[in-house]
């Protein structure tokens, strides 16, 4: 597979799984429809979250991935400043957004909007304590592992400072270098991507460092079992998009994480990045590429992306 089948697959499986996401949205599992059921438009007995938003339509965790691309591409490397006026455009005038309609903020990227807004530096605008680990920071990160050229610590530094804009505390930033490393490696066609990661992380952050014993004691406990869950906690979501993508198609895996309940659009969104690289845009079912809107906003970035 060539780079750009893994690129466009990674953007679009993105965008498509946040989509596909976005009318089951709040629903707890046992609410969501059939497995066969799950589509762009849901069955008619469902009730669907965001009624007035037209299907096909990425939320959020879209535009702000699309925002971190568009500042990586103009700046040609992370400049907190600029990504947070793109974050700021967003939330008052839909910058990235679909139709330029914002219809889904989450709670801790609204405060630290807030906060850009009232001029603190963008570095320290994102919520720090223990209970400001959403997963608003992991949703938009993808891009930077498909845009950065620098060395897998550049690559953590980085996905550390896009975390600290809207979430700061060390658990939200490291989900995020994770992700990246693990996107980073699908790209170099390495066999065991995930556990390749995990172990450059490790590597970089040996036992006794504070980023270490955060992993290993509440991301991935060691000798610990845990659900597999579809929540708005970043961790889950990092763990939830692993479990997924051991399944065997791009379609199998979003659609399976919108079963999950709850936060469909993100955990899709998140699982559906990493799955479209993994199996390239042609595997990403074409009902879905077709009736996926916003191409006005994507595709300029990802014809830039590819010339990069």
């Amino acid at each position: 597979m060539n780079r750009e089948e893994q690129i466009r697959g990674g953007i679009i499986g993105l965008l498509v799984g946040d989509a596909l996401g976005v009318p089951y949205e709040f629903h707890a599992s046992e609410e969501i429809p059939m497995f066969n059921e799950i589509e762009f438009e849901p069955p008619n007995y469902f009730r669907r979250a965001h009624a007035g938003v037209p299907i096909g339509t990425y939320s959020d965790d879209g535009a702000q991935a699309l925002i971190l691309l568009n500042s990586l591409l103009e700046c040609g490397k992370f400049d907190a400043a600029h990504f947070a006026k793109g974050l700021v455009d967003w939330y008052e005038i839909g910058f990235m957004a679909v139709g330029e309609k914002v219809f889904d903020v989450g709670i801790q990227t609204a405060n630290a909007i807030r906060n850009l807004k009232r001029s603190i530096e963008p570095l320290l605008a994102g919520g720090s304590d223990e209970y400001s680990n959403g997963n608003g920071s992991l949703m938009r990160v993808f891009p930077l592992a498909l845009w950065h050229k620098g060395s897998d610590i550049e690559l953590i530094a980085d996905a550390f400072d896009q975390s600290a804009v809207t979430h700061g505390h060390l658990r939200s930033k490291i989900c995020c270098a994770l992700y990246c490393l693990w996107a980073r490696r699908i790209l170099q066609n390495v066999g065991n991507a995930w556990q390749s990661a995990l172990e450059t992380f490790c590597k970089i952050f040996h036992e006794g460092t504070i980023e270490n014993t955060e992993l290993v004691t509440r991301i991935f406990p060691q000798n610990a079992e845990y659900e597999i869950r579809g929540s708005g906690y970043v961790v889950d979501s990092l763990r939830a998009a692993i479990w997924l993508n051991e399944k065997k198609s791009y379609e199998e895996i979003v659609k399976t994480a919108i079963s999950l309940g709850d936060d469909t659009d993100t955990t899709s969104c998140i699982a559906g990045g990493i799955a479209g690289l993994r199996f390239g845009v042609s595997a990403i079912p074409a009902r879905w590429k077709d009736n996926l809107r916003g191409a006005e906003n994507y595709e300029p970035l990802i014809e830039k992306l590819l010339s990069n």
